[in-house]
């Protein structure tokens, strides 16, 4: 009990410092100095093991990195651990933004059934050395040198090797597995696989949450001249940097390296949220397709990271239980049947149960109910219709706990600033599930513009609830000739009652986003007669 206390305690005192204002080395030495209250020297052959105890007990290690630099950690070692016998390794690269004593409880936890387990703030972050590097090579190499410092002072095994970790932890445990074979089995949450799909899709960037990063990067670490350099471009719309800037972010995604981690053939898990402003669903999805080892893929109501939040604090929260399952499947051999499960797991958006799929093509496997956009819409830009995608995390959050998506009323939606398309009433529920896709014709009067396209839930009041949205960029096309225009839709899951009406919006000013309408330009979405307009609705069987 004592040390679930100093656990919690150490959590309590990391928010409590940030909340306060705290500079990164004041609010990390409160959480230790909490989370040690019950540590002790040990004469074991190995520092970590405490033979004595009857739980394991967390130590602080200063831990070589890659390039020289030393990375701030901690150690979880088994109760009674012997230096005649092996343990399998976990490794956890922190989030951005947090420091090392983010995954204590749950590293505790995989400590007291039998891991060992190491965690660390990730370089340029907190008391860690370096600059950050957004999972570039140094940050992928300080995996492996983890790794090795561990099976140098630790009793770990050198043949039951996982990584694993939230967000940017997910990201580079990801990326380490493509350049380090001894890794057998990877757990990524709320992380990316495609970071340019990420936070540029439609090739537009994603403002609040680009933002959002950037903003914790300098206020929790060192931002080096790289990344200071490309997030200045990247928000000032360098257009003449985007091919650097692409290729940047291709050598940060493991959707680019996917031959090599398919060669070491990892266990891979990946869970995700429905809402996730920063690392929407849909580059998961794509990557987990690709993957031909061990896989599993699960979707979950919320935003970024909220799925496992509770369970950072030692909370119940089937997350974390799968992915425990996960590692005790493929690193200690055991049969509890997360591996003959459906490998695509999905909980709908205000509904309590997963439904399991074959594969990520399965999803949506009722087929698809397309809405014709027959009608020509012709729109002004440069002002904000009311039709939003929310704010980040706040409004998937609300989503999640409270089924309180953003909301728009679809009538009184301004028609000059906004293209409205309604279906007929249904008279049975919609299952919407996967991935909507808009098909359009568009003629700009400016060569550069933005449009954001939504989806709504619409009830008997003309409320509509946001079911998903998407924005699109389009730079270099010649005033008043038409082109064609195919938008994937953030993927979602999410029943629409019997009685309601789908309706498409599509106007050119969204918080979430940066965009690129001139002054006085004008959309026009038309639906050729050789080339209709539709958006199509991936839908599950009834």
């Amino acid at each position: 009990m004592p040390r679930t206390t100093s656990t919690a305690a150490a959590v309590a005192a990391l928010l409590a410092a940030a909340a306060l204002g705290l500079a990164p080395h004041q609010a990390q030495a409160a959480a230790m100095d909490a989370a040690t209250t019950n540590a002790s020297d040990t004469s074991s052959p190995y520092p970590d093991a405490s033979p004595d105890s009857s739980s394991s007990e967390l130590r602080f290690h200063d831990i070589p990195g890659s390039g020289g630099i030393t990375l701030k950690g901690n150690v979880f070692t088994p109760a009674g651990a012997r230096g005649d016998r092996t343990y399998p390794l976990i490794v956890l690269p922190t989030s951005w933004g947090l420091p090392q004593i983010e995954y204590i409880a749950q590293a505790r936890q995989l400590a007291d059934s039998g891991y060992v387990v190491v965690g660390y703030t990730s370089r340029g972050f907190w008391l860690s050395g370096g600059q950050i590097e957004v999972a570039g090579p140094p940050d992928v190499a300080d995996v492996s040198a983890v790794i090795d410092w561990a099976l140098a002072h630790t009793p770990a095994d050198a043949g039951r090797i996982g990584v694993g970790g939230v967000s940017y932890g997910a990201g580079i445990s990801l990326l380490a597995s493509a350049h380090d074979p001894r890794i057998k089995a990877v757990v990524a949450l709320s992380g990316w696989a495609d970071i340019v799909e990420s936070i540029y899709s439609g090739r537009t960037q994603h403002l609040q949450a680009a933002a959002l990063l950037g903003g914790a990067g300098y206020l929790t670490g060192r931002p080096g001249p790289e990344l200071q350099g490309i997030l200045g471009d990247f928000l000032g719309s360098r257009l003449d940097r985007e091919p650097q800037m692409i290729e940047w972010g291709k050598a940060r995604s493991a959707a680019y390296q996917v031959d090599r981690i398919n060669t070491n053939h990892p266990a891979v898990l990946m869970g995700n949220a429905w809402g996730d402003t920063i690392f929407p669903p849909n580059q998961y999805a794509d990557f987990f397709e690709k993957l031909t080892g061990p896989k599993r893929l699960e979707f979950r109501p919320g935003d970024h990271a909220t799925a496992e939040a509770t369970g950072l604090f030692g909370l119940p929260n089937d997350t974390w239980t799968n992915a425990h399952r996960w590692f005790d499947r493929y690193l200690k051999g055991e049969r509890n049947g997360v591996d003959t499960e459906a490998p695509v797991q999905s909980k709908s958006r205000g509904d309590s149960g997963y439904e399991g799929y074959a594969d990520w093509k399965s999803v949506g496997s009722g087929g698809s109910e397309k809405l014709a956009l027959s009608d020509s819409e012709h729109i002004r830009a440069n002002v904000d219709s009311g039709a939003d995608g929310g704010i980040v995390f706040l409004s998937s959050v609300l989503d999640q706990l409270a089924q309180a998506p953003p909301v728009a009323s679809i009538p009184l939606l301004p028609r000059a600033f906004a293209a409205v398309w309604q279906s007929e009433r249904h008279d049975t529920d919609r299952r919407v599930r996967g991935t909507v896709r808009l098909h359009t014709t568009v003629t700009p009067t400016a060569g550069d513009g933005t449009f954001v396209a939504y989806l709504y839930d619409v009830g008997p009041l003309g409320i509509g609830k946001l079911v998903t949205n998407a924005p699109y960029s389009f730079h270099g096309k010649t005033p008043g000739k038409a082109f064609g225009v195919d938008l994937d839709l953030f993927s979602t899951a999410y029943d629409v009652p019997a009685g309601h009406r789908l309706a498409v919006v599509v106007d050119t000013v969204d918080p979430l986003y940066i965009e690129h309408n001139p002054a006085g330009a004008q959309l026009t979405f038309s639906s050729p007669r050789t080339d209709p307009s539709y958006v199509s609705v991936p839908l599950r069987e009834q």
